[in-house]
């Protein structure tokens, strides 16, 4: 009942924002007539193609991915654009009529004849007595330019998205000092990416991308915290392959997101392993270096509560260690560094929030995860979450570019 109930609100809120759209950019722009008639159908069928894109993706039949998605990402932005129009439109409007009746208002007498009676005009359905020179309405010339203005913007906004998301991911680097470090470890680097999301939109070109990514890092370790595919190994073995190919001096490691538990957690276990990857199920590494040692902890996802695999253990995982070692954590949502500071972890990488992928959705996240990206400290615990290297849903990133970090360890 919970599911058909969440179907139906969201079926609602797509018809509300299609009619709202459609209001704005159609109605409010045109006269009645052809033109208005075929937006209104175009309207209709731009709000099917949302569920059916959804639809579709998960049931295997992408044919409409690349539309779909890229007509999400276009409509959030015509509804973000359109919204924060509504207030300078209505002060606009207001201003108007203010002036339209102070100049209708008559200003005395200026002739004591008495007018011949005038024969009563039909009414006009849409009266608005401020015009242009040429005849339009002033109203019809504000929402023509307001739908022009938000329709270029918006354009704009989700093609500038849609070449970053798609380009190769940035490397940022970011130094964290860890108190337990030994000098030895000092510049000890973990190559860090998450939410690498194979799936409709993103195949094998996408995979090598990444992986050229880390491999420019020379990196000691390899940690992959997460979401790395949305789909099944059937479906997606060939994409992931390049994944063979990541270089390091100590390894990768693999630690489940919540998309793989919708994808066959199990399967993408196995064969992450069998790319080379060791994957980290409520388990633990010990890495020994330059006469130092550091532990690699990794816990699965939240989202195995119930499943085979079960759910994060952190307290489990690090039981026995030996607490004068450093411990970094992998992790895949942010929010579970609060679990991590009891247990006295050193430092959490981490995934998950794509750094809000389309701005102004990094508002929302942060109403979920406590750090959206970057850096943060809670107590002795530092915490890391990064963007991630790929895209879910729309293919379109917008403050928040693909990103492979490079983390440096260092010593006091």
């Amino acid at each position: 009942m919970g599911i058909v109930l969440l179907v139906v609100v969201a079926f609602a809120a797509i018809a509300l924002i299609h009619f709202y759209i459609w209001k704005r950019l159609v109605r409010d722009t045109t006269r009645p007539g052809r033109v208005r008639r075929v937006g209104a159908v175009a309207a209709a069928v731009l709000g099917l193609l949302v569920p059916a894109t959804l639809i579709g993706t998960r049931t295997g039949a992408t044919m409409l991915a690349w539309p779909g998605y890229l007509w999400i990402a276009l409509m959030f932005y015509l509804l973000v654009v359109l919204a924060l129009l509504e207030i300078p439109m209505l002060v606009i409007r207001i201003v108007l009529r203010r002036r339209t009746a102070q100049l209708a208002m008559p200003v005395g007498a200026t002739t004591t004849k008495t007018p011949a009676a005038e024969p009563p005009q039909p009414a006009d359905p849409d009266p608005t007595p401020d015009t242009a020179p040429n005849g339009i309405e002033r109203r019809l010339l504000l929402a023509r330019g307001a739908a022009i203005f938000a329709g270029l913007t918006a354009t704009g906004i989700t093609a500038y998205g849609a070449r970053t998301a798609l380009s190769a991911p940035r490397l940022d680097r970011v130094q964290i000092t860890l108190a337990k470090l030994p000098r030895s470890m000092d510049g000890f680097r973990i190559a860090t990416v998450s939410d690498i999301h194979l799936g409709p939109l993103a195949g094998r070109a996408h995979t090598e991308r990444v992986v050229a990514a880390i491999n420019r890092t020379q990196a000691d370790i390899v940690a992959v915290v997460g979401d790395l595919v949305d789909g099944s190994v059937s479906e997606l073995g060939a994409a992931a392959a390049p994944l063979r190919g990541i270089q390091s001096r100590h390894g990768a490691f693999f630690v489940t997101g919540n998309h793989e538990y919708y994808s066959g957690a199990e399967e993408w276990l196995a064969e992450v392993e069998r790319l080379g990857i060791r994957t980290l199920r409520n388990q633990r590494q010990l890495i020994t270096a330059s006469g130092g040692a550091i532990d690699i902890a990794g816990v699965n996802d939240l989202a195995g509560e119930g499943t085979s695999t079960g759910g994060p253990d952190i307290a489990g995982t690090l039981r026995d260690r030996d607490p004068g070692i450093p411990v970094v954590l992998l992790a895949h949502q942010p929010i579970q560094v609060h679990d991590a500071a009891e247990q006295r972890v050193d430092l959490q990488l981490s995934g998950h929030t794509h750094g809000g992928q389309m701005v102004p959705f990094n508002l929302l996240v942060r109403l979920e995860q406590p750090v959206v990206n970057g850096y943060a400290r809670f107590g002795d615990t530092q915490l890391y979450v990064t963007n991630g290297a790929g895209f879910w849903g729309p293919p379109v990133r917008v403050g928040a570019p693909p990103q492979v970090t490079l983390v440096e360890l260092r010593s006091p």
